[in-house]
């Protein structure tokens, strides 16, 4: 039988979602926009906080909403109003990451069986920001079994009027050794960025794939050809998919660690401005994605 515990570290909550055998789990920090801060599989660490790394320097498994990635200085225009976003990337003076990554979720629904364990968590804007001036409701369903882990998100339009949006997740994943790790996906177009990581323009890639993170050093976007990425580790591989057809990724590997972000999400730097990937929600309606991440023991310790 799978099982929910909760727990509470200085002023943070956490629910801790647990197999039979206790080897696999996800712990999950209401207080910091319902992420995934912990996940492990067969007793083997998949997501895991970097030592004396703060949250708020790397967002790390947040949710991206209302857009993923970054808007240039902030500033947009919708519907013949412009916003300005607060912006917190410190040194390139843009507002990164979204809205939601601070937020407190609350606990709606936990289910247990000998199978699964499921959490749905929500949060519900009900004051009206500066830069992102819109309702909406933002509901996260975490569903864990034996070698897998689901997370659906659904956003809701509470408001009388549109609003512009992506979304984005934003986990980093460890590996033992991630100079001989590998990543596999399909894609021939790649995001061309600024000094400043926004977006200048789409062109034509060629991208050899599978391959060794230690030909290159990330922070690049793709177009997915599919909805299919796999990281491949020397302990452990994991495939991430999706339910939508029209997928982007973003990359990133922090110098000197043994950590990539594999980051999926349906639109890109900048979008609210360059538009690509950016849809409009109208009032009273819904969307929802669906991201899974499927894990596989490695059967030897060798990615050659």
């Amino acid at each position: 039988m799978y099982k929910i515990e909760k727990s509470q570290e200085g002023r943070l909550d956490y629910l801790e979602l647990i197999n039979y055998k206790g080897d696999s789990k996800a712990k999950i920090s209401l207080n910091e926009g319902g992420r995934l801060k912990e996940l492990q599989f067969d007793g083997i660490s998949v997501i895991k906080d970097r030592p004396n790394i703060k949250y708020e320097n790397t967002h790390a498994s947040s949710i991206l909403f209302p857009f993923a990635n970054r808007v240039k200085d902030g500033i947009y225009s919708f519907e013949d109003e412009t916003h300005q976003l607060f912006c917190n990337e410190k040194g390139r003076n843009n507002a990164i990451h979204g809205v939601v990554f601070d937020k407190k979720f609350t606990l709606i629904k936990e289910t247990t069986t000998s199978n699964f364990v499921e959490v749905t968590l929500s949060y519900q804007e009900e004051k009206k920001s500066k830069g992102f001036p819109f309702f909406y409701k933002i509901s996260l369903i975490y569903t864990l079994s034996e070698n897998s882990i689901s997370l659906s998100v659904k956003i809701e339009n509470t408001d009388t009027q549109s609003f512009p949006f992506t979304v984005g997740w934003h986990p980093y994943f460890i590996s033992e050794n991630l100079y001989d790790s590998i990543l596999d996906f399909e894609s021939n177009q790649k995001i061309e960025f600024d000094k400043n990581l926004i977006t200048t323009g789409v062109y034509k890639n060629h991208l050899e794939s599978p391959f060794k993170i230690r030909d290159v050093q990330l922070d690049d976007c793709y177009i997915l050809k599919g909805n299919r990425v796999e990281f491949k580790t020397p302990s452990y591989s994991i495939e991430i998919n999706t339910n939508k057809e029209e997928n982007y990724l973003q990359l990133y590997n922090p110098v000197n660690t043994q950590v990539v972000a594999i980051e999926p999400m349906t639109g890109i730097s900048d979008s609210f401005n360059n538009k690509i990937g950016l849809q409009v929600l109208k009032p009273n309606e819904e969307y929802k994605i669906e991201w899974n991440i499927n894990f596989n023991k490695a059967i030897n310790n060798n990615t050659n």
